[in-house]
């Protein structure tokens, strides 16, 4: 029979069509979209590595900033858009938290995007309001499971970082606190400096100024290990928080069927970007540091993805507070 021929010589000439196209990848400009508004923490790593990414490409990446909704929308507009490699999204841990946040999600989350690679891990600071009266992170646990219903616990937003931080916080003191949800960083940490509440956990890349500044109390990190930012932050685990230990981390993404080169090439220039010094520098005075060339990877991102919903998943449902 012609036809397992013919089916051959089909699935042939698309390898080569799609290579060739590759090839040529990228001749115009490439759009970065951030699901976050301009200036916060994620825009300020997607600036970053766009930059220098543009530089290898030989080809102009613009940041577009499309907030809403968790981060749902831009990513949305991002799984629906053509997979030719000139729609990019750069997404934090939302990307894994929103598919069981939201029940009702235009897209699923695991088979509506292809990866690039992870970019970055931010590590977050347990922060109070200047005058909070426990010293130190042993007395701050003490004070919180003594007068937790009297203690407000700023967030961002559901589904923000510092919401997912609370959360984790008020499981591993098994203290609920009043939470207070802002629409956004900033106000949330405007009402804390001001003392309007009393407690927020959130990336370095907010609230370090603030804690060199002696404007905010700092408590602890949840890292792995202290932060050379921090040397005198303990972290939660060695504070015996064993379940407040995680990070903020950062992918690259495309639309479902971009070619496998393409995500390959938008890989091997993050990987570039990654290991520029000025980006280094940049992170480290954000209290964070480049994904390694082994980590911003397709497979890595894949793997991340895939562990972090299911690690999230848990936690969102006992809580019993969604989005939708």
């Amino acid at each position: 029979m012609a036809y397992p021929k013919l089916v051959a010589a089909l699935a042939a000439a698309l390898t080569f069509t799609t290579a060739a196209y590759a090839q040529d990848y990228p001749n115009r400009q490439i759009t970065m979209v951030v699901p976050f508004s301009a200036g916060g923490p994620t825009d300020t790593v997607a600036r970053l590595v766009a930059e220098k990414m543009s530089a290898d490409l030989g080809q102009q990446i613009v940041v577009e900033n499309v907030g809403g909704a968790g981060g749902t929308l831009g990513a949305g507009q991002v799984a629906k858009a053509e997979a030719d490699g000139y729609t990019v999204l750069l997404h934090h841990i939302g990307m894994a938290t929103s598919a069981t946040l939201y029940r009702n999600l235009a897209y699923d989350t695991l088979n509506a995007f292809e990866y690039v690679g992870l970019v970055t891990e931010v590590p977050m600071v347990v922060t109070a309001r200047k005058d909070f009266e426990p010293t130190d992170f042993a007395g701050f646990m003490d004070y919180v499971k003594a007068h937790g219903d009297e203690l407000t616990l700023a967030n961002a937003g559901i589904g923000a970082a510092s919401h997912l931080c609370g959360m984790l916080l008020m499981q591993a003191l098994e203290t609920p606190l009043v939470t207070v949800p802002y629409k956004g960083t900033g106000p949330a940490m405007t009402d804390l400096l001001g003392g309007q509440t009393d407690i927020m956990c959130d990336q370095t890349t907010n609230t370090t100024q603030q804690i060199k500044g002696g404007t905010i109390k700092a408590y602890a990190v949840t890292s792995p290990e202290r932060l050379k930012l921090f040397p005198d932050l303990p972290t939660a685990k060695e504070s015996g928080l064993e379940t407040l230990e995680f990070g903020i981390w950062h992918g690259i993404y495309t639309p479902k069927g971009t070619p496998a080169a393409i995500n390959e090439r938008l890989s091997k220039s993050l990987q570039v970007a990654l290991a520029d010094e000025g980006v280094i520098k940049a992170m480290a005075d954000l209290g964070t540091a480049p994904s390694s060339a082994e980590d911003a990877t397709p497979a890595a991102l894949k793997a991340k993805l895939e562990a972090e919903i299911a690690r999230w998943k848990p936690v969102i449902e006992a809580a019993g507070v969604y989005a939708d």
